[in-house]
């Protein structure tokens, strides 16, 4: 007689929660290893594993996102689970400066706003808002003042840069 064993038993998903960083592109890509928490066969075989819908992410998936884990083992059974895959922006903007110079008005007096000092500044999930720590000059200003131009995302990341405004 003739026995034929076959596997008809479905492997075990075990997913796992995960939060993941951001690059400096605005991209992170994960793999289905990464929510994996120790999935298995009873027969003891290599299982593959397979992520649905997506491995890769970006500034549009900010916050918790599902994924499902596809468990198939070598019979071609298949279990599945679902993880939260947690996308986070921490990455600092770009705060590019550009020195200047400014001629006082009549009365003694002028102004700059951010965008005199910016020369580029960027990120990459959102245009940073610009602000600077001294924006009037006077008569007791002529000469070199330094500046501090801070640019912050949307996350609140920051960073800053110097600029020289000099009044004339």
């Amino acid at each position: 007689a003739n026995v034929t064993i076959i596997d008809q038993v479905a492997p075990t998903a075990v997913c796992q929660d995960i939060t993941v960083q951001l690059d400096a592109t605005g991209n992170v890509t994960i793999a289905a290893a990464d929510v994996d928490n120790g999935s298995s066969d009873a027969c003891g075989g290599a299982v593959t594993l397979a992520l649905t819908p997506s491995s890769s992410f970006d500034c549009d998936d900010l916050g918790a996102n599902t994924v499902t884990l596809f468990v198939t083992d070598a019979s071609g059974n298949s279990s599945f689970c679902t993880a939260t895959v947690t996308v986070e922006d921490s990455v600092d903007p770009v705060a590019v400066c550009q020195n200047i110079t400014v001629q006082l008005d009549a009365t003694g007096n002028v102004s700059i706003v951010p965008s005199d000092i910016d020369n580029g500044s960027s990120d990459a999930c959102s245009t940073p808002t610009l602000s600077l720590d001294v924006t009037s000059f006077d008569c007791t200003d002529v000469g070199s003042n330094i500046v501090t131009l801070t640019a912050t995302d949307v996350n609140g990341n920051l960073s800053t840069c110097t600029a020289t405004v000099t009044v004339q």
